[in-house]
Parts: C-alpha cells; sequence; structure tokens
C-alpha cells in the first residue's frame, strides 16, 4: 500500500536519530483514508520494531506523536498532524520503506 495522503518530511538530530513530520487537511470523506495512511505507517514500525516503542531516552527505537483536531465548521476540517521519532536504524528503514528523502 502506498500513502496517499501523507508526504513525511525527515530531519536528522544531533544524536544520529531522527524525526518524520507529516499533516493532512481535510473533509470528512477523506479522514478514512488518511487514518488508513496513519495506521499502515504504524502498523510497519510496530511489525518491523516490535516492542520497541518508547522514547530513546528510555531506551526505545522509535515513538510516536499523533494528534486530530477539526474547526468545527459545517462540513469541518479535520487536521491530521503525525510525527515518528526514531533511531538511525530505524530512520534509514523508514526512509527506505515509505520512499522519504
Amino acid at each position: 500500500m502506498s500513502l496517499q495522503f501523507l508526504d513525511f518530511e525527515y530531519s536528522e538530530d544531533s544524536q544520529g536519530g531522527g524525526s518524520f513530520d507529516a499533516m493532512a487537511s481535510v473533509r470528512p470523506a477523506q479522514l478514512d483514508a488518511v487514518r488508513a495512511d496513519i495506521a499502515e505507517v504504524l502498523r510497519w514500525a510496530d511489525t518491523a520494531f516490535a516492542g520497541q516503542c518508547a522514547p530513546r531516552d528510555e531506551g526505545g527505537e522509535w515513538d510516536v506523536d499523533l494528534q486530530e483536531q477539526s474547526d468545527g465548521a459545517s462540513p469541518p476540517w479535520h487536521v491530521l498532524t503525525v510525527s515518528i521519532s526514531g533511531s538511525a536504524h530505524f530512520c534509514s528503514a523508514f526512509r527506505q520503506r515509505f520512499g522519504v528523502d
């Protein structure tokens, strides 16, 4: 499955790891597709790095922050943001799997 709505930006940190950040702002009709993209990414991470989701300073290989909010308009805009951080090994695998430069 290729991602339809998420386009991750990558940034490295000074300790050899990095983070991937993406945001999608959609109407209700696209909300399930965005959630499916996020689920695909998290499913891959949880499979490829099973049992290793925790902050790096606590020994984890990867961690995630997921936010979702809507603006209350009719129809509403839903904004989803996902930030995934990880070790150099995790970041290399993520970049290869999802084609992130």
